[in-house]
């Protein structure tokens, strides 16, 4: 293999230089790992004054341990591959990760053996509606389209699905993904939203291709922000989440297939170095479930009073 050169700039940091010798792809992610766990460390130290946390409140707020940011990574639609792959992926880092699963769909029901798996190696299991009700306008959604739901209907298609996922698994869903990032019903002068029928019985519910991340006291927790993170490449992960750790913020990565890299395919030789990246305790990164973060969240904001 030739060699190869990386390059990656942070805020108001140089641009720094990996040159290793011929490796494998994973020995290389590694390599670059430990070099921006250090980076970061000296980064978020060294913020500038002039880019301050968006609310003055998020100075009383601390991650735990000391940590700058929390980062939850999360993948929707129960597929397939996030058991048959993505678990032997994921496993042997120790990060735990949350799964926002549609127990109404028969991709999930033929892989439970799977989903029990993720369940007894720690995994959350999250919410994401029965069978993915989004808007009309996508041609497979059309006979379960957003536009031609009341509340009512939702209400019962959210509780449906935490009674299947209890049932099929034994855990309960705290957590919400929304289908296609989409939080309505009806139509023009009817339309409703939903969200506050996520805050009445969720802990979390994640957005999707959101363009912010979650302010821990400010954020409201019933409509958080999710970052996809499909086809990223491991830089762009790890520069998400530099950037929200200038902040103390909180990034919710939301993927789906685990794979090769593609269209809706998180790359799993980036997930990897990504994991391995988050555990080194030079990168100041809490990575957890969605859950076990929203916890986190609530009972902080609780003793600062908010």
């Amino acid at each position: 293999m030739k060699s190869w050169l990386w390059r990656f700039r942070c805020v108001h940091a140089r641009a720094i230089t990996v040159e290793p010798p011929a490796m494998s792809r994973v020995g290389g992610y590694f390599v670059l790992a430990m070099c921006l766990s250090l980076l970061l460390a000296t980064v978020v130290r060294r913020q500038s004054p002039s880019y301050a946390a968006p609310q003055q409140s998020a100075k009383a707020f601390h991650w735990p341990e000391g940590k700058r940011v929390a980062v939850s990574l999360s993948f929707d639609d129960g597929r397939a591959s996030q058991v048959d792959v993505g678990l032997d992926v994921i496993n042997p880092t120790g990060v735990k990760v949350t799964f926002f699963v549609n127990p109404g769909e028969e991709v999930f029901r033929s892989k439970l053996d799977g989903w029990k798996r993720a369940v007894a190696s720690g995994h959350e299991i999250g919410s994401h509606s029965v069978n993915h009700p989004c808007t009309g306008n996508f041609p497979w959604s059309l006979d379960n389209a957003l536009e031609n739901y009341t509340l009512e209907q939702m209400s019962q298609q959210l509780d449906d699905a935490n009674a299947q996922i209890e049932k099929s698994l034994g855990v309960r869903a705290v957590t919400f993904a929304y289908p296609c990032g989409q939080k309505f019903v009806g139509r023009g002068a009817e339309l409703k939203s939903y969200v506050p029928l996520i805050g009445r019985k969720f802990l979390v519910g994640r957005g999707y291709m959101d363009e912010y991340y979650n302010d821990p006291v400010f954020c409201d927790l019933a409509q958080a922000g999710g970052t996809a993170f499909d086809d990223m490449d491991y830089i762009e992960m790890v520069n998400h989440i530099s950037k929200a750790a200038e902040q103390g913020g909180w990034v919710i990565f939301a993927g789906h297939e685990i794979g090769h890299k593609a269209f809706q395919v998180t790359d799993e030789v980036a997930l990897v170095a990504l994991c391995k990246y988050m555990q080194d305790p030079a990168s100041g990164v809490w990575v957890d479930t969605v859950k076990n973060i929203g916890e986190y969240v609530v009972k902080q904001r609780g003793s600062l009073g908010k």
